[in-house]
């Protein structure tokens, strides 16, 4: 197990892009295994583990390695030593890692690790608002669990193929996968593989997506020949998985703010032929107008915090900001107040958040009901989900029934 130096360097270029220049991670990640065409899986898989696990631990690396923001290149390299120390790699006697204290680092490493936001690398902040929203206790498990990198999900597209068959493809690649109970479209991959470059992702036999994400479509009932409503679809993912259930058949509006997303779900849909689906753009009030009390089934998968999400986008905790949380509190309850309009008597609607927080999800719910339009609303189960207990994402979903005329006048 040793160090090779343009694999690292690519690393630190690649931190230096994620922490001084505000780029998402993701994109970094997928720019730099792009960097060398010579490099095998093992080379690609130690760079993308790697930044992804400082992204993780940078407020905890930073500590131990006595470096603050913003961070020059000769902190980066201090940040990168502990990771290394830390995961047991012998230090190379490369310029930019001389003197790397190992014993102090590993000292440290123990002292701060006592200190839960030091421990689970958050900000303060993010500490204080767990706790007070789900209990010390539950937070302290829940923060853990999110430092947990995320599992490979598939959602097999029974559009094109079946559980089985996708296995036996992905199999004959030397792809392992397995059943998950419970989840009648997903496949787990054994171990970590660029999944994307295989044909079977090519033809629309699968899309990649957390197990708890594709709870959301199953939800919502939805069958097929029905008119279904995505009212915040961005990139697609529960859309194509909307569709998939309703075979096909029926009609399923995707919706969203921005033209670049509903164009990139036309081109994964067309890949998953996925033909079932209109794209509208809300651009102004008239487009939810022209659609009240017309759908059958309406999902708000509303714009939320993501703090169920940080295994996936273990950036975001250095992104977000609480000020952004106060925010899409209000955006949240606007949305279902608006969106919630489209749903027809007698049909449901599911409001769906990729958080774990209260303030968001139940009370969004709770509040919600006490409206004017909430009012004509029945409140049937919710589901709250926490990395801790399921081992995937944290998700949040609500499903409601509007009243049939007659219901709403006898009360």
């Amino acid at each position: 197990m040793r160090l090779h130096r343009n694999l690292v360097y690519t690393t630190i270029d690649a931190l230096n892009a994620i922490f001084n220049e505000g780029e998402y991670a993701d994109k970094v990640v997928a720019r730099s295994l792009k960097k060398d065409k010579r490099w095998g899986s093992s080379d690609r898989k130690f760079v993308a583990e790697t930044i992804y696990e400082v992204v993780r631990w940078k407020r905890l690396y930073a500590e131990i390695a006595e470096v603050k923001e913003p961070y020059d290149r000769d902190n980066l390299w201090r940040m990168f030593s502990v990771w290394a120390v830390l995961r047991g790699y012998p230090i190379p006697d490369w310029r930019q890692l001389e003197g790397t204290p190992e014993r102090k680092i590993k000292g440290r490493f123990d002292e701060l690790s006592k200190v839960r936001a030091l421990k689970e690398s958050i900000p303060d902040w993010m500490d204080e608002l767990g706790v007070k929203e789900l209990g010390e206790k539950v937070w302290a498990t829940e923060i853990a669990a999110q430092n947990q990198p995320a599992k490979v999900i598939l959602r097999v597209n029974t559009l094109k193929t079946t559980k089985e068959n996708l296995r036996a493809i992905l199999m004959d690649l030397n792809i392992e996968t397995e059943f998950l109970k419970d989840q009648p479209d997903a496949l787990v991959l054994k171990e970590r593989a660029n999944v994307f470059l295989t044909d079977a992702f090519k033809q629309g036999f699968f899309e990649v997506q957390d197990a708890n994400s594709q709870l959301v479509a199953h939800f919502l009932d939805v069958k097929p020949g029905m008119r279904v409503v995505d009212t915040c679809a961005g990139a697609g993912g529960k859309t194509l998985h909307i569709a998939s259930l309703m075979e096909n058949k029926g009609q399923l509006i995707a919706m969203d703010l921005y033209e670049s997303k509903l164009k990139q779900l036309k081109l994964r849909a067309k890949r998953d032929g996925a033909f079932n689906i209109e794209y509208r753009i809300i651009d102004s009030t008239k487009v939810i107008k022209k659609l009240h009390e017309r759908a059958d089934r309406v999902l708000i998968d509303a714009p939320c915090s993501g703090l169920g999400v940080l295994k996936r986008n273990p950036d975001s905790k250095w992104k977000l900001q609480p000020e952004f949380i106060d925010n899409i509190r209000k955006v949240q309850s606007e949305v279902l107040e608006s969106y919630s309009k489209i749903v027809k008597p007698g049909g449901k609607l599911v409001y769906a958040t990729c958080s774990i927080l209260p303030s968001e999800n139940q009370e969004q719910i709770a509040r919600f009901l006490t409206t004017d339009i909430g009012k004509q609303f029945s409140f049937i189960k919710e589901q709250k989900i926490l990395a801790s207990e399921s081992g995937f994402d944290g998700f949040y979903m609500a499903l409601l029934e509007r009243k049939e005329k007659r219901e709403e006048n006898k009360e």
